[in-house]
């Protein structure tokens, strides 16, 4: 198993208890499996979704048994995680994550550097709420996703504020939607996006093939998957 130093363990045990304060808070009337942000809550297995899974993935990575996307999705590659980490610690193979596995998984290893200061989650979930308002949870993770892919993408520029406020990129910045207050919801995407949650596959573009005014340019992209009314492209 990966070592960690002493540092790095009081840092992510840090992280850890920043998680839990902005991640608590009142639940939405709008239900969806989706909105599992306390890790532990539940029993995980494969086909679940939701941000504990993200949490669940990003601590495997950290300690070295994952190497796929962070995407909130409990798909072949987690579970075979889940089983070598259960196989690594003597514990029963069945690729199920209980109250058994969740007590050998360290708390502190939940963030891969992740920057998280409210001034942030606030411009990422402006965005978004006027990107997608009225979209599901993961249509809005989505794209707070595809937003931050372009952070990490040397054709766009390097910080959330930049990529959104780029000539010509969002609709909402041109008619001033981005400027609404966002929502609980909105704000709840910002948050899971920042931690890694992707439902989009890399995506660097989204558009709603309805309303979309340059159709014949965007839908030329390579499509990844449709959420709700948008296509997620590269």
């Amino acid at each position: 198993m990966k070592k960690v130093s002493k540092y790095h363990t009081i840092l992510l045990i840090l992280v850890f208890i920043f998680f839990i304060s902005i991640f608590i808070d009142k639940p939405v009337a709008q239900a969806s499996s989706s909105y599992n942000f306390e890790f532990g809550a539940r029993d995980l297995k494969y086909g679940d979704e939701g941000v504990d899974v993200v949490f669940l993935q990003v601590q495997l990575k950290v300690l070295g048994f994952y190497e796929g996307e962070i995407d909130g999705l409990f798909g072949r590659g987690t579970l075979e995680a889940v089983e070598k980490f259960q196989n690594k610690n003597d514990l029963k193979v069945n690729g199920i994550v209980d109250k058994n596995v969740y007590k050998y998984l360290e708390l502190g290893n939940y963030a891969e550097q992740n920057e998280f200061v409210q001034h942030k989650i606030m411009t990422l979930a402006r965005a978004i709420n006027g990107e997608a308002r009225g979209e599901s949870f993961r249509g809005q993770v989505g794209v707070g996703a595809v937003i931050l892919n372009r952070v990490r993408n040397d054709e766009f520029a390097n910080s959330i504020k930049e990529v959104i406020y780029e000539d010509g990129q969002f609709t909402s910045v041109v008619d001033g939607q981005v400027n609404l207050p966002p929502t609980e919801l909105s704000i709840k995407a910002a948050k899971a996006a920042l931690i890694g949650y992707d439902p989009t596959g890399n995506a660097r573009f989204f558009y709603n093939p309805k309303i979309a005014t340059k159709l014949e340019w965007i839908s030329s992209r390579p499509k990844i998957v449709k959420i709700d009314n948008h296509i997620f492209a590269d």
